[in-house]
């Protein structure tokens, strides 16, 4: 079985969890013996594990020749049609602006979330045309709206059932305050693909009913979590000491809640001066928080970290006592998975997928301010608590893992391949 993956991002090089969850779903897909995957991505680091896959960069991909004033369709595709080499390049001369075109005939992605993120998503679909008439494959799989455009192109030249993989939607991003534009994408890749995987059952719902998509076409595979490496393993722990440390990791945007978690932090306080409370991450509300903070007269006990990745994010979870992830709408969440793995019990909303299959997690309501400061300060408070859900929790999550998940993702291939 040869799958050919879109992708927009793939540690170490990651701003989000859509590499994280990309790179865990794809090594435990590569256990399977006759599982071969291609993994495209816009601008590979030359970094990444390539151990259990083939990365393509589509910064790599000549699309033209440029020489002496005239464009020349690259070597690869001289084996299309009249017709297919004109519908490409009256697709590129429509559509495309030379300007991101390098001397080698290659298109220029920047490896980020830019500016110009519509124009990059458009250039990576007029890629995707040429790597589908270059790869073999049995099926295509595109992971988040990003690449969505790309894998219709790639199914519209190939004819290979498409499936798209929803790791969340823009009325999770946007507190329902959607971006027409970033709708209709997903609409579209909704509409185009063969099946609809979703990470959660929350996020399936929504791609029911907000996509007006068929329940028989949408399936939930949750997602899981890497196994702690030796390196990981090795950092030291460094709680025990006077004050209790408490943890909220993630971006600091409207999605994630981080309002919420601030103003839980000030009622804990009010009950106890030994704790500290750290927000790690970046977002567009990071210097909302900091004068929140300082209005509620925490900014003592209150420290933002800026972005972390790697190593840096399990360094912080052998600092903390807990765990806190408020979201709003939050399609899984593995950072509260992670953050078990290291004996941190956590404190997540019911709003957010992983608590369809935690059992030893406490959820509340993100938005019950005096729900989340009782069971920070609970679990600060009562050791017998906190060792139970330290010890369950490393059990339960120890068990969920990207191989199950790869499994699901297999006979969802097979399904749709026996279809056609």
């Amino acid at each position: 079985m040869k799958a050919l993956m879109f992708g927009w991002e793939f540690p170490p090089h990651i701003l989000g969890g859509l590499g994280t969850a990309s790179f865990g779903l794809i090594r435990g897909m590569s256990k399977q013996s006759d599982m071969d995957i291609a993994f495209v991505m816009p601008k590979p680091w030359g970094d990444e594990d390539r151990s259990f896959l083939r990365i393509i960069g589509a910064n790599n991909t000549p699309i033209v020749w440029k020489d002496v004033g005239y464009d020349y369709v690259s070597e690869r595709l001289k084996y299309m049609s009249p017709q297919e080499y004109f519908n490409l390049r009256e697709h590129l001369y429509a559509d495309f602006s030379y300007k991101y075109v390098n001397d080698l005939g290659c298109i220029e992605f920047s490896g980020r979330y830019p500016n110009n993120l519509m124009e990059e998503i458009n250039n990576y679909s007029i890629v995707a045309g040429v790597i589908a008439r270059t790869e073999q494959y049995d099926v295509i799989h595109a992971h988040d709206w990003l690449t969505y455009p790309a894998g219709i192109h790639t199914k519209n030249v190939s004819g290979k059932p498409l499936v798209i993989h929803v790791h969340a939607t823009d009325y999770d991003r946007s507190r329902g305050n959607v971006n027409p534009e970033v709708y209709n994408i997903e609409k579209n890749g909704m509409d185009y693909s063969d099946h609809i995987i979703t990470v959660s059952d929350l996020t399936r719902n929504t791609v029911i009913e907000k996509y007006s998509q068929n329940p028989a076409k949408v399936t939930t595979v949750h997602n899981a979590v890497e196994p702690l490496s030796k390196d990981i393993l090795s950092i030291p722990d460094k709680r025990g000491v006077k004050d209790k440390v408490v943890t909220f990791l993630g971006r600091i945007t409207m999605q994630k809640g981080p309002e919420y978690y601030v103003e839980a932090a000030a009622k804990v306080l009010a009950r106890s001066k030994n704790v500290r409370f750290i927000m790690a991450g970046s977002g567009d509300m990071m210097n909302q928080m900091i004068r929140l903070a300082a209005k509620r007269n925490i900014s003592d006990r209150f420290h933002f970290t800026g972005f972390m990745k790697g190593k840096q994010v399990y360094e912080i979870f052998k600092s903390s006592d807990v765990y806190v992830m408020p979201s709003v709408s939050e399609p899984f969440g593995i950072s509260p998975l992670e953050a078990m793995q290291c004996g941190v019990p956590s404190i997540i909303s019911k709003q957010s997928g992983c608590a369809e299959i935690l059992d030893y997690a406490i959820k509340i309501d993100f938005w019950d301010i005096d729900a989340l400061a009782d069971s920070i300060y609970g679990l600060i408070t009562y050791p017998a608590l906190h060792k139970f859900l330290k010890e369950e929790g490393l059990k339960e999550v120890n068990n969920i893992k990207w191989e199950y998940a790869g499994q699901k993702v297999r006979t969802i291939y097979d399904r749709v391949l026996s279809g056609r």
